[in-house]
Parts: C-alpha cells; structure tokens; sequence
C-alpha cells in the first residue's frame, strides 16, 4: 500500500539542532540496564590506526529536535564536530554541488533521492569559501538558506518534514563555487503503533492469541515490531523455562524483552549471508567466486566416493570436477549439489543411505567433544564430501552450504564468523543482545529461553554415542552446530532476543544505520530478488514470500517482495519493504512434552508464525475496519482446528491439538 505524508512548513533558525536521547541502538548490559551515549561520545569514539579496516564506532542515539511537524531547524556545526572531523564516519550520500551527477546532458544533475522516515533526519551542508547564493529544496519545500556563510558547515533538522521511504534533496541556482552534502542513514527510534498505523484491535488479537497459548501449555514467546523506523512493539509471554530434565514442572524467570532464544536456521541470514553481503558491497567478494579458490584444491580433490541409494550414482572424478566449480552464489541459493545436511557427529549415520543405521556406520565422523579440533576435522570431512546432484540442476536447502559458507568468510576476514559479525553489525549498532555460545559472554540460563525438554530416544537407533542427555539450554540446538561447529556455524548458533534482532533486520531496508553503511542498494535488490523461476521462494540465503510462496510464515495478504527466514526451534524474521516494516516472533516451541508422537508446543497457532503478519496487514497504515473483524479472525483460526480435530477423529481433550483448539476459543472471548 502507498502511503502521501502531507504537511504543513514553517522554517526556524535556531543556534542548535541536534539532541540527544535513548534510541533502540542503545547500549544495553546482560542485566537490561541502559547506558545512553550522548552523540558526542558516541562520535568521538577512539579509533586505532592499527585496527581493521572494518572497525566501526557505535551508533549516535539521536532523536527528532523539531518542535512539531512542518518545522526545520538549522544551525552552524562547530569546526569540532565529529561530522567535521572523523573520517570513519559512513555516509548514505556524502557528494558535492552542482552537478553531483558528471552527466552534462542529463536534467537532473542537481536532485537527489535519499531514504528516511517520518520524524527523523538530518542533513551536514557545507558550503566552499567561495561559495554563492543558491536555494535548497527538501521534499519539494525550500529551506531559508540566507543566513549561510561560506566556508560553514550547518546542521539541518529536517525530521519536521521527512517521510516514510524515498525523500528528495534538490541544490538549485549556485553560481559559484559548491556545496557540500553529507546525508546519514535513518536509525530506529521509539514510537507507538499510532506512530505507524497498526491497529490496536491486530495487536490486542495477536496479544491473545499467545497470551492464551501460554495458559493452555505453550512455553514463551517473544515478538518485535519495527515500522516507518520506529519500534512500535515488545511484548513477551511465558517463562524462561517450563520443565526440569525429568519433566517436572519448575519455577522459572519471567520472559522479558531482554530474554535470548536460539535462532536455529535463521542464523543463515543473520550471520553468513548478512556477511557476505558486506563483503560484496565492499568489494571484497564475488559471488562467482569458486570455494576452491577461498578454501583451497582440497575441497574438490580430497572428496571420497559415496554411492547415494536412491540417487544418480555420480563417478568420482566428476564429483572432483563439479565440486571445483561450486561457487558462492551456488551454496547461497541452495543449489550446490550437496545432500540436505550430513550428521557429522552422529557415529550410527550412513552417508550412503542419508539415514541411522549401526554404530561405527558414518565413514564421516567427526565426534562428539564439540571443540575446536571437532570443528577443524568437519572441515576436512566436508572436503570429503560428494556431491548427491549437479550443481545449478535443483534446489535442495541445505545446511551444509552454510557451513561451508561460514569457512569461506572465516577464510577471507581472517576472524572467526562470530568477531566478524560482533566488530561490523552488532558493536556499531550498539546491539548487546545477540551473540553465539551466549553462556561464554556474560549470560545466564536465566537469561535464556530453554530450548528443547529432553526426551530419550525410544528405539535404540536413534541413540549415538556422546549425545546429550539433558535439557538444551544456553547452548545450541542443532546438534552439527553444537558437535562439529563448537557452537559457531553459518547454519545455526545465533541467539538473540526479539528487538536486537528486529533493529538489524531494519538494515535491509535502508543498508546502513545512522553513521554505519553496510549494504549497497545493488547489493539488497540481488539478494533478495528470485535465483531460479521454478523455485520463486528462494532469493540469495533469504526466503521470499513471491506468488503465496510461502503464507504460513509471511502470511497471505503480504506484499510478493517480502522475505525473511524461519528457524526450527520456532522463531522467524520477515522484512516488508512495502511497509517498512520488521516483524520478530522467537518461541521455543520445543520446549514441551512429546505427546502422540510429536512435540506438543508445535501443535499451537503460535507456532505457526505467520498468522503475526497476517493480523498486522489489517488495516495497516490507519484504515478504518470493522471492529468485528478480530473476533471473526480468531473464530477462522478455531473453526480450522477444529477440522483438523474432526479429521483425525480426535475426542480427548487432552490431546495438544484440541488444547490449541480450546486455545482460540479463548483468543476469540478476549477479542470479542
């Protein structure tokens, strides 16, 4: 849906424009305390000649300083500004007046698209020492620009009159001399969903909807909504934990905004590809760039022959040759031949069959001591590796690509995946509450969402030697994250909670943040965009929502554009460019009983996390709608259950699914 911002303008000359106040970049400790940073400290942060080129200082908390809207603020920037000063500091344009642009028969020269929101921006005019008379123009409107000297630099407020998406600059009539101009990224600030136009009555329905999960047996629940760069939502439910390792019910800490869960799959988004879309960007990486000439001949050359039952038996020496061929953008897209993802630290897996068999089977073992020596060995077994089909013929997700991706970026920064992630996003975004292997960096269990009950395998088969007997909790689930990655991989291991999570999902909207640029538009539009007509869900490491692709996680209303990832142990991100809008939903479904052979956490709506987006989209933006709609939505919701009841001849009440079904019997009295 588009949207038409009007306002009114009235243009103020005062001596100070920029403020400072607490945004979501905030600094936030393990124990939830805030340490605001002025836009000074932040600015002024030290940087080291003898650091990496990829050292970014933290973000500027700064807030709207216009009084109401319609209004502009200017004012003169002290020579020692930081704005001046540091040459760290990244910029969505820093370029030069008149004719920004070197095309002489082009009509345009002068004007300038750039990204913000709605009550926020700011843009550094600096005019030369010989500079003219000229007029500007923000969003069509012209700022008083007569008290401007040459050879100033000056601050403009312009958060009274920006809108939500792309706003024009244009520089017109200067004669003499240029004008320089440095624009910032927009950041997230806080807001209320008034702000953005989401429905009270989709968050009161959604609110009940988990809130009554909650009180039939699901365990937490965290959600995040990010809108026109503001956070609009935090809510939480449930406890940080349910069960001891024997299935008795414990008392636990409340889920709070703050609370961390495993991320499970959608770690692939947020680590490696977000990673190598920096390296893109900054020309450190070509997608086309073969494996073997980041990781070395040995990926080809040390593979072993597996005859795969069931599949195209490929000879060895094609198997070398195709594998030497697999590129970056091959293992992005799942289309690098490999099976969906070998059990490397289970000792009963047969490779050739993709499935248990006895112990001692797995000619790839790795083992179970989930250390540094295990994660070196799965690489050498990952070179070892044969292809299952020809690369490029199909799609087939993998987590296996994403652990070969994890090395490749490894190999090409020179860092282990998780410093590289920490030194480039998450210091200068000032995000504390994202990291991998969470209890080795100043969290508790307290501080974490358990992720799975522990349940014994009943058949002997499923038990292989070194596996884990206890509650998953604090450490990784995936168990080739937890044995053969040591709990940092491109495929699984991340922890985050909601909001830190939505305010980097936020980047790919703008591709950067305040004073950070990461991502050229170039870069966001390839990677989101469809690799392979006959598999439309799929872009480069994200999924897409295309032609009703994929509704039970992005809903069926949402924009084709939208994309994100889900994640196993029952989390999702999805970005909406067409409402510039981030939505986090993290659970930990798994935590729960198993009950008639599946676990019970996963028969509730909230595990299917796409009906968030779904009530969101009603009446998004301010639309007037019927106030009979929430209710009529959650009776939709429970007449579907209860067909799903009806066919599986299900009566007891204590089956998961009729308390999922009782569930939304009871979100639909809330709303009604």
């Amino acid at each position: 849906m588009r949207r038409v911002a009007a306002f009114s303008l009235s243009i103020m000359i005062v001596l100070s424009a920029v403020t400072t106040g607490c945004s979501k970049g905030a600094t936030r400790a393990p124990d939830g305390t805030t340490d605001s940073m002025t836009a000074e400290a932040a600015m002024n942060s030290e940087t080291d000649n003898g650091t990496s080129a990829t050292t970014k200082g933290p973000v500027a908390p700064i807030v709207p300083s216009g009084d109401k809207k319609g209004d502009v603020v200017i004012s003169e920037t002290e020579a020692t500004d930081p704005v001046m000063t540091d040459p760290t500091l990244e910029w969505q344009y820093d370029l030069s007046f008149p004719e920004w642009q070197d095309r002489s028969m082009y009509g345009a020269n002068n004007r300038l698209g750039f990204y913000s929101y709605s009550g926020q921006g700011t843009i550094y005019v600096t005019l030369s020492d010989d500079a003219g008379d000229f007029n500007l123009y923000i969003n069509d409107k012209r700022m008083d620009t007569s008290g401007m000297t040459p050879g100033k630099t000056y601050t403009i407020d312009i958060s009274g009159i920006t809108r939500n998406g792309t706003n024009s600059l244009q520089l017109s009539d200067l004669k003499e001399g240029n004008v320089k101009v440095k624009i910032p990224y927009p950041i997230v600030i806080d807001g209320t969903i008034a702000d953005v136009g989401i429905q009270e009555g989709a968050i009161d329905l959604i609110d009940a909807i988990i809130s009554s999960d909650i009180e039939y047996g699901f365990p937490s629940a965290q959600v995040a909504i990010i809108k026109d760069g503001r956070l609009v939502y935090e809510n939480s439910w449930g406890k940080t934990k349910d069960y001891d390792d024997d299935g008795n019910p414990v008392d636990a800490p409340p889920v709070t905004a703050d609370t961390l869960y495993d991320l499970a799959s959608v770690t692939k988004v947020y680590s490696c590809t977000f990673a190598i879309q920096y390296l893109v960007t900054q020309g450190l990486l070509d997608l086309d760039t073969k494996i073997v000439d980041i990781l070395g001949s040995g990926f080809s050359e040390d593979t072993i022959d597996i005859e795969y039952k069931g599949s195209t038996y490929i000879p060895l020496s094609k198997n070398k040759e195709w594998k030497a061929q697999i590129t970056v953008r091959d293992l992005l897209r799942h289309q690098g031949g490999f099976p969906a993802g070998p059990l490397y630290y289970n000792d009963r897996y047969d490779n050739s069959i993709q499935d248990l068999s006895s112990h001692d089977s797995n000619i790839l073992y790795v083992g179970t001591a989930a250390d540094d020596a295990a994660r070196e060995k799965t690489l050498q077994m990952i070179f070892k590796t044969p292809l299952l089909y020809q690369p490029e013929s199909k799609v087939l997700y993998s987590d296996l690509d994403f652990m070969i991706l994890c090395f490749c970026v490894e190999k090409i920064t020179g860092m282990g995946l998780d410093e590289y992630l920490e030194e480039v996003f998450w210091a200068p975004l000032g995000l504390t509450h994202i990291t991998y292997r969470p209890l080795d960096h100043g969290f508790t269990t307290d501080d974490i969402a358990a992720t799975e009950l522990y349940h014994e395998p009943k058949e002997e088969i499923g038990k292989y030697r070194g596996m884990r007997t206890t509650t998953i909790h604090g450490v990784v689930h995936d168990p080739n994250a937890y044995y053969s990655m040591a709990g940092i991989s491109g495929h699984a291991g991340l922890f985050s909670n909601a909001t830190d999570l939505a305010i980097l999902g936020s980047v790919m909207l703008t591709g950067g943040y305040g004073n950070h640029r990461f991502f050229s538009q170039d870069v966001l539009d390839e990677f989101t965009a469809i690799q392979n007509e006959d598999y439309p869900g799929y872009a480069l490491g994200w999924w897409r929502e295309g032609d009703h692709t994929r509704d039970y996680y992005f809903g069926s209303v949402t924009d084709s554009r939208a994309f994100g990832h889900q994640g196993f142990t029952g989390t999702f991100s999805m970005i909406d460019p067409e409402n510039n809008m981030v939505i986090v939903i993290l659970t930990n479904k798994l935590h729960s009983k198993m009950e008639y052979g599946d676990f019970a956490g996963k028969r509730f709506q909230t595990s299917w996390l796409g009906f968030v987006p779904e009530i969101l989209e009603i009446g998004l933006n301010g639309e007037e709608v019927d106030p009979g709609i929430w209710a009529s939505m959650a009776g939709d919701m429970a007449a579907v259950a209860k067909r799903t009841l009806d066919d599986k001849d299900i009566t007891d009440h204590d089956h998961p699914l009729w308390k999922a079904y009782e569930s939304l019997l009871s979100a639909q009295q809330k709303v009604s």
